[in-house]
């Protein structure tokens, strides 16, 4: 072994330096701490977009109306809800054409073309309902 000599204040200090490296860690011990790919795959994801669906302030909902396969269906609930709301910022029909946009393009994403088709066939539903033909 090397030996180092260091002054401190008039006396001298020795202090061994080691010549042989570290003993190497097992890996097992490296990743213990550490998280494995598998672990993020089971939390789940949490979306704000069904928060919004939940707790909006811009109409109450009712429940599965996004579900339904007739457009006419979902444009009188939209149409319902839009009226009854008393906490909503803009007109009945603003509210209820934007909550139905935000469903389809955000709540929306994973939907199949055939389950998008009567939420899209809703928007001019939803015009006819409140006098706003093109």
């Amino acid at each position: 072994m090397a030996t180092v000599v260091k002054k401190k204040k008039g006396r001298a200090a020795t202090t061994k330096k080691r010549s042989s490296p570290r003993k190497k860690t097992s890996t097992a011990r490296k990743t213990a701490g550490k998280r494995t790919a598998t672990s993020k795959k089971t939390t789940p994801k949490k979306k704000w977009s069904r928060r919004v669906m939940q707790t909006s302030d811009a109409l109450d909902l009712e429940s599965g109306v996004f579900k339904s396969t007739d457009p006419k269906k979902i444009a009188r609930s939209l149409k319902r809800s839009a009226e009854k709301s008393k906490r909503k910022k803009g007109t009945p029909f603003q509210s209820a054409m934007s909550m139905l946009n935000f469903y389809i393009n955000r709540a929306g994403k994973q939907l199949t073309a055939k389950e998008k088709q009567p939420l899209e066939k809703a928007k001019p539903e939803l015009r006819k309902l409140f006098g706003r033909e093109e």
